[in-house]
């Protein structure tokens, strides 16, 4: 009896940690693209509107948006007249104090960017939209921008960029 409460307590232990040391995962890119009508898609250059001017964040957005449409789709990106088509701008990209410290000055500074999108479908013009993506980051107030802004505009970027392209292609 003892031994086979003993060989029950050796299957339980090692079913449990072959079930810990198991994970299931699966990686959707979330593209719900008919590609029998839908080949290609026409990602029209972005400029930067916004009042508070960082020259290198268009072209770092473009790329960007660009990008995630070669890596996850199988679309065929062309300059004009695509089956899809995305245009827009930059429209805000500025900062503002996020908390105060108890000395009175600010603590945190919240940095912020908005961009406008106009999505066209031309094989099913019910898909069309036309709306504004935001992001932000936050830093510490004691940090220049200057030495935080590359990595945190790429922040709000690559989050622009995934909300843009699960409004546009993967419906969610």
């Amino acid at each position: 009896m003892r031994h086979r409460i003993l060989k029950y307590a050796i299957i339980a232990l090692a079913s449990a940690l072959m079930m810990s040391g198991c994970t299931v995962s699966y990686k959707l890119n979330g593209a719900s693209i008919d590609y029998n009508t839908i080949k290609t898609i026409t990602v029209e250059t972005f400029s930067n509107r916004a009042a508070y001017q960082w020259a290198p964040m268009a072209p770092m957005f473009n790329t960007s948006l660009s990008d995630i449409y070669n890596r996850q789709t199988k679309l065929r990106q062309v300059k004009r007249d695509g089956d899809l088509v995305l245009s827009g701008e930059i429209t805000s990209y500025d900062q503002t104090n996020k908390s105060v410290a108890a000395d009175g000055y600010s603590s945190m500074v919240q940095l912020r960017m908005a961009v406008k999108v106009k999505f066209t479908n031309n094989k099913k013009h019910g898909d069309d939209f036309e709306r504004s993506f935001s992001a932000s980051r936050e830093y510490d107030s004691s940090q220049q921008l200057t030495s935080v802004q590359e990595e945190l505009v790429q922040q709000m970027i690559d989050d622009i960029v995934d909300q843009i392209f699960n409004a546009t292609v993967a419906k969610w």
